[in-house]
């Protein structure tokens, strides 16, 4: 049987890392969409060409709102900006209709509502912490 070395070690964790990543990216990943991940990619083909309509609600006990926006600032999301309890969420519209945030960037959801409900459900009751863009 061979010695156990650092470098052997090291090698085996490597390898259990990118079998462990590799299959988190294979498997389906539950969507923020309260309706579920089947609902969020059937909607996002439905493109809003006036786009997104003003929201202002209270959701799990956090107001988020959403509103056109004009002028300059940091927003990707084609002049709309979301909020959070009074804070900016940092919001982007993607090139296929759907949205992402800073809070929830790798799971996009059809609409800047549901970015913000998704943001909500992630932050577990933290508070929005300013995003500082450059």
């Amino acid at each position: 049987m061979p010695e156990l070395t650092r470098r052997r070690a090291l090698g085996a964790v490597a390898a259990l890392a990118a079998g462990a990543g590799a299959q988190a990216l294979a498997s389906p990943s539950a969507s923020a969409s309260p309706n579920g991940p089947a609902a969020a990619r059937e909607s996002m083909g439905e493109h809003h060409h006036g786009g997104p309509e003003p929201f202002d609600e209270v959701f799990r006990g956090r107001r988020i709102e959403g509103r056109p926006v004009t002028g300059g600032g940091h927003h990707h999301g084609a002049g709309y900006a979301v909020f959070i309890d009074g804070a900016e969420l940092h919001v982007m519209s993607n090139a296929d209709g759907s949205w992402i945030s800073v809070v929830s960037h790798y799971a996009p959801v059809p609409t800047p509502r549901d970015a913000a409900r998704a943001a909500v459900v992630e932050l577990q009751g933290a508070p929005l912490v300013p995003f500082a863009a450059n």
